[in-house]
């Protein structure tokens, strides 16, 4: 009887084998198309537009080549570049604009969510990775280190004023045009040092070296450059936080790679805690359970 029953299997798989040579080309599997970047915020034609920044315009995302103001996307000015369609549905981004208010409840109003949308364009793979518990854990991470890095959403340039003309490191072959004081930690991640400008604007392609007040200007750009840092930057770890999340190994992994220079490995218990806590309350804001508490340390 197994005999039979393998035989049987093996003159079905070849009859299967033969079929699906012969099916046109049409009925073969197709690869599952890339989702859609999510739609930056709607072009306003008074508001004028930076190099490098962008806006969503019938239905999809474009860049400003230079500053520009009341030039339509796709118009005869020649002012944009067009970055392909875009994802315009609510529900889009695996954070709603009502639980990002919840999140932040006592945010400085500079810090938008149509800014957080809109940076987005840059690196569609943010929290748009895996399933959809893997997606609403990397925003929640996300958002979480940002919760603990600005008082919540509350400074937006670094607080001692007193360290801003530390950041200048001269030795830099293109210096620090903006002057020696300039390169202070902005935005949600609190860039600093003109090298890191220059990398942050050279991968979004915004001139941060030269200008570098678009950070504390324009909300996008200061998300965008948050989720630069998430997206390339191992820090001192050895992974970027997106592949921490991405991937699985979890949320301290991320701590890691932003701080943990200072606060892993017991350097400081007390600032891990408080990251902790903080993405603990914003996974169930976004209605999901965070890993295992052995992932969340580092």
């Amino acid at each position: 009887m197994l005999k039979k029953r393998l035989m049987s299997c093996l003159a079905a798989a070849a009859v299967a084998g033969t079929m699906t040579a012969a099916l046109p080309a049409s009925a073969s599997a197709t690869t599952t198309p890339a989702p859609l970047p999510i739609c930056a915020e709607e072009w306003n034609p008074a508001k004028g537009y930076a190099g490098g920044l962008t806006a969503s315009y019938n239905g999809r995302n474009w860049r400003a080549k230079w500053w520009n103001k009341d030039n339509v996307p796709g118009g005869p000015s020649g002012n944009w570049t067009d970055k392909g369609a875009c994802d315009n549905r609510e529900g889009a981004f695996v954070v709603s604009e009502a639980q990002f208010n919840q999140i932040y409840p006592n945010r400085k109003p500079f810090y938008t969510y149509k800014g957080l949308v809109t940076a987005l364009s840059a690196y569609p793979a943010f929290a748009a990775t895996g399933d959809e518990v893997t997606r609403k854990r990397e925003a929640a991470a996300f958002l979480a280190n940002v919760a603990h890095e600005t008082g919540g959403l509350f400074h937006i340039v670094e607080v001692n004023t007193a360290n801003y003309s530390h950041y200048c490191d001269p030795d830099q072959p293109y210096g620090c045009p903006a002057g020696r004081s300039s390169y202070y930690g902005r935005g949600p991640i609190q860039l600093s040092w003109n090298f890191n400008y220059k990398s942050a604007g050279d991968a979004l392609d915004i001139d941060l070296l030269n200008f570098p007040n678009l950070v504390q200007n324009e909300a996008s750009v200061a998300w965008m450059t948050g989720i630069w840092y998430w997206m390339t930057s191992k820090g001192p770890g050895t992974m970027t936080p997106h592949t921490a999340m991405a991937e699985g190994h979890g949320f301290g992994e991320t701590i890691r790679s932003i701080n943990g220079a200072l606060e892993c490995n017991g350097g400081n218990t007390r600032q891990v805690e408080s990251r902790v806590a903080h993405y603990k309350r914003i996974t169930a804001v976004l209605g999901v359970t965070p890993e295992d508490e052995s992932k969340l340390r580092c």
